[in-house]
């Protein structure tokens, strides 16, 4: 399913969830480490250096940028929110040993403080002079390919081929503008190709939000990121239409009220069977402690649609989803998670349970080359449950229980390699069942 970065929307709107600047996939979910060394190649590493030389900034600690010494993003954050503040105050940058000229100084430093605004968000620094001199609107991006390969054991009793295949590319871009001191503005643009027959879409929004931050409070309304933070993107990984409100540090509570467009959920439907209404209204709440090693949390949510009532496994005049879910999770060592979590809709009569538990190992940092995780878990996957549930290996077919096992590696700065592989049985038709899933992403 999508997912969406970065450092990490998380979806702000969510409990646990950190609000970044940039969101970029499924970076919007992940915790960026802002004590992570920055490679030598860099091309941070020649703009401080050039600011050095100008008389602009004059170290970090001893004085020293370069030499053997390798800089964490902590680091370079710190000097970027230096040079920032010294730049007005510089005059005569020609009279120096500076290599650039001051409005290509200017530029470097524009583009620095746009690099490693996560890492100043991440560390609770807010730097006055970065958010007055950084562009109004800042532009991120990725590009992904993805392969899928679904195969049950026999052609299924609702019609569909025993085996299924699709790989994509993918554009997502990603525009923040900066509206006054408390508000944001939030986007998504995507098109697609597939690669088999060369066909590809027009670019399309995905979301668009308003994002307005006041100390532990965050609001926002629009078109947003939809994920269920409680349970790990168990129950939805999506979009969704209205307003939400997280407040909170360690402990938090979230509310949530809209419109979800029913269409996107990933139900396994007869041949017969269609969804119509499309809209479904949302009302939904999370609340969590997290205090960056043990988490817990429950949630709540809601949706009401006549296209319910269609559906397999509900009541015939049932028009609502009730989905209840909680999680927790452990990390051991900062590296080793142990979590799980279980979500129930108490409305539906079949398939109206998910669950989930397993270990995770690290994981693929996109900014640090030869950073890896590995993951396996038991997934048992209801589909009246998990309407949108955030695993790639159920992209193709949800409503399925067995073995997810995933694998993450950055090769180099800004690309991330990911594949999945699941085996196991469907819910309904009792076969077995066997996804492979690969993805290759190129951010910038």
């Amino acid at each position: 399913m999508k997912k969406t970065v970065a450092a990490a929307l998380a979806a702000a709107f969510v409990i646990g969830a950190t609000s970044t600047t940039f969101a970029a996939d499924d970076s919007w979910r992940m915790e960026t480490n802002p004590f992570r060394d920055v490679d030598k190649g860099h091309w941070a590493y020649r703009a401080i250096e050039d600011l050095r030389l100008a008389g602009i900034v004059n170290g970090y600690g001893d004085g020293y940028f370069l030499g053997e010494k390798t800089i964490t993003r902590y680091e370079m954050a710190q000097i970027v929110a230096k040079a920032l503040a010294n730049f007005e105050n510089y005059q005569n940058v020609t009279n120096t040993g500076a290599r650039n000229s001051k409005s290509a100084m200017k530029a470097d430093l524009d583009r620095l403080a746009a690099e490693f605004r996560d890492e100043l968000d991440a560390l609770g620094v807010r730097v006055a002079e970065l958010e007055k001199h950084s562009d109004k609107v800042v532009w991120t991006g990725e590009l992904r390919y993805r392969y899928w390969n679904d195969k049950t054991d026999k052609d299924g009793s609702d019609g569909r081929d025993k085996k299924r295949k699709n790989d994509q590319l993918q554009l997502r871009l990603f525009p923040t503008a900066e509206v006054n001191d408390h508000w944001k503005v939030k986007a998504r643009m995507t098109a697609s190709a597939n690669m088999k027959d060369d066909t590809s879409s027009d670019f399309k929004l995905t979301y668009a939000f308003a994002e307005g931050n006041y100390d532990k409070l965050t609001l926002m309304v629009g078109k947003m990121p939809f994920y269920t933070n409680v349970d790990d993107g168990l129950v939805m990984d999506d979009f969704f239409s209205g307003g939400a409100a997280v407040y909170g540090d360690k402990f938090k509570v979230a509310l949530m009220a809209g419109r979800w467009n029913l269409d996107n959920a990933n139900l396994h439907l007869p041949e017969d069977a269609s969804i119509n209404d499309n809209a479904s209204s949302y009302q939904g709440a999370e609340i969590s402690y997290d205090d960056s090693r043990f988490y817990i949390g429950a949630g709540y949510h809601h949706f009401r649609s006549d296209d319910f009532q269609s559906l397999p496994g509900y009541k015939k005049n049932e028009k609502n989803a009730n989905v209840w879910a909680v999680g927790t999770r452990y990390t051991f060592g900062g590296k080793v998670t142990l979590g799980g979590a279980y979500a129930s809709n108490t409305k539906a009569d079949e398939f109206k349970r998910s669950w989930y538990a397993g270990l995770q190992y690290a994981g693929a940092d996109k900014k640090t080359p030869g950073s890896w995780g590995l993951g396996a878990h038991y997934r048992y996957v209801g589909q009246n449950t998990s309407l949108a549930p955030t695993y790639d290996t159920f992209a193709m077919r949800t409503n399925k229980k067995g073995v997810d096992i995933g694998l993450s590696w950055t090769p180099l700065y800004n690309t991330r390699v990911e594949f999945g592989y699941f085996f196991g049985k469907t819910l309904d038709t009792r076969e077995d069942d066997k996804t492979f899933f690969g993805r290759a992403s190129w951010f910038f």
